[in-house]
């Protein structure tokens, strides 16, 4: 029986402005992990044996194309059972060919996921922590404005924009709500508490949990 242990994982979803992605790298780094964001595009694109350039206009389903998939799903719940003729088929491969990348890339080395409904994708893995990052939308824009260098009405653009199609993924393709609490163990202001503060608490609290999955399976 091999006694490797298996890998630290976190998932962090954010909305637009939290900080997800300056937290989920330095998260990765004090974790001794990769960092799985552009990564799992990459995986994407090399599965389906499509260009990157698509795999990433199509990656979490950003406005343009969440508003052709919403098209077709404006009649269905949730949960969808059986594919209608009129669903985009190539945006369901990607939704599920993310799954798979996102799964073969932690059993392959653990990692930081951030965002693509990862939450959701590795509820049921043991010892995964999964955080959840926000703050009120004046204080993330502020923040996206220094983290990004933009204006104000581009980072409010971006904002309603980039928050609807994180939502509307999570929910038409799991049919879960990205703001309910009982998927994370941990849910942080990112826009009050600083950088370093959240990316601490969040590698005390991913050690601690790999730790105590590790004892309950010995």
């Amino acid at each position: 029986m091999s006694t490797t242990s298996p890998p630290t994982v976190v998932t962090v979803s954010a909305p637009y402005g939290a900080g997800g992605s300056v937290i989920g790298p330095r998260v990765a780094e004090a974790l001794g992990v990769p960092f799985l964001d552009r990564a799992i595009p990459t995986g994407v694109a090399e599965r389906l044996s499509m260009p990157l350039e698509d795999a990433l206009e199509q990656d979490e389903c950003p406005p343009h194309a969440l508003d052709r998939l919403l098209h077709s799903f404006a009649s269905l719940g949730p949960a969808v059972v059986g594919t209608p003729m009129h669903v985009d088929l190539s945006q369901l491969t990607v939704a599920d060919a993310t799954e798979h990348v996102i799964r073969e890339r932690i059993a392959a080395g653990g990692g930081v996921v951030l965002g693509r409904a990862g939450q959701v994708v590795l509820k049921d893995r043991p010892g995964t922590l999964h955080v959840r990052l926000g703050g009120p939308a004046d204080r993330r824009v502020r923040q996206a404005m220094a983290i990004e260098g933009v204006d104000r009405a581009t980072a409010e653009r971006r904002l309603e924009q980039t928050d609807r199609a994180r939502e509307q993924y999570l929910r038409q393709f799991y049919g879960a709500d990205a703001k309910d609490a009982s998927l994370y163990h941990l849910m942080l202001d990112s826009t009050a508490i600083d950088v370093e503060v959240c990316v601490a608490m969040i590698v005390q609290a991913a050690k601690a949990l790999h730790a105590e999955a590790l004892a309950a399976a010995t």
